[in-house]
């Protein structure tokens, strides 16, 4: 018997809309909007287009949707002016007594 199997995750874009995958990573991004200068690279670098910039009163931000953001870290590594960091989700983080 001979078995096909592919090596490597791949996935088509936009894949991750059709189930709500938030959940998957250990961390999330969070975006500062005093810094952020609306340059969407964080927006077209997305593997899964769960970050876009949008109007926020007057000012243009990065919003990320966490149902859908597996916290690749992708849109932290783009941003040119820092203004996204990642934190580790409140389930990971451990008490120490």
């Amino acid at each position: 018997m001979v078995m096909r199997i592919t090596l490597g995750g791949i996935s088509k874009p936009h894949s991750s809309k059709n189930m709500k995958t938030g959940d998957w990573g250990t961390e999330f991004p969070v975006v500062d909007e005093e810094k952020c200068t609306a340059c969407k690279a964080c927006e077209y670098l997305c593997p899964d287009s769960c970050i876009v910039v949008v109007e926020k009163g007057e000012k243009k931000v990065a919003v990320p949707d966490y149902d859908y953001c597996k916290g690749c870290g992708v849109c932290f590594t783009a941003c040119p002016v820092d203004a996204i960091r990642m934190e580790l989700k409140d389930i990971y983080k451990l008490e120490v007594c």
